[in-house]
């Protein structure tokens, strides 16, 4: 049975905003869709939520919607572009994105320079798989 959840408001613990849905089939696997966003340079060298230190050069993630070491599939609505990464940061409590990439996975879904894209993010777990 497949259950389709459309957000039509800011839901404050989750940082969705209108338009953007989240499906659940069973308890997996779990996509969202929603707008994504890249760190800004001054994050570089910074910690992250779960204390790794952030690069811009790795393929990481921040997501106030799903735990911390979760990986996901990230896909660009825009041209079909896909990458895998993990989550190991939050975003700002204010902030209304899905997700934030790090440089390295917003060059490779090719949106660095409009600076935001409309994404689908699929949850692959806590173990990355191709």
């Amino acid at each position: 049975m497949k259950l389709l959840l459309i957000i039509s408001f800011l839901f404050t613990g989750n940082h969705l905003v209108a338009g953007d849905t989240i499906e659940v089939r069973g308890a997996k696997p779990k996509l969202l869709y929603g707008t994504a966003s890249y760190y800004s340079n001054t994050f570089n060298g910074k910690k992250t939520a779960n204390g790794e230190i952030y690069s811009h050069k790795k393929m990481t993630a921040a997501c106030n919607v799903l735990p911390l070491g979760t990986w996901i599939r990230v896909t660009n609505l825009r041209n079909g572009k896909s990458v895998i990464v993990k989550t190991n940061d939050r975003l700002h409590t204010r902030m209304k994105r899905v997700v934030d990439l790090s440089r390295k996975a917003a060059d490779k879904l090719d949106y660095v320079k409009s600076g935001l894209t409309r994404v689908r993010i699929e949850v692959i777990g806590k173990k990355k798989s191709e």
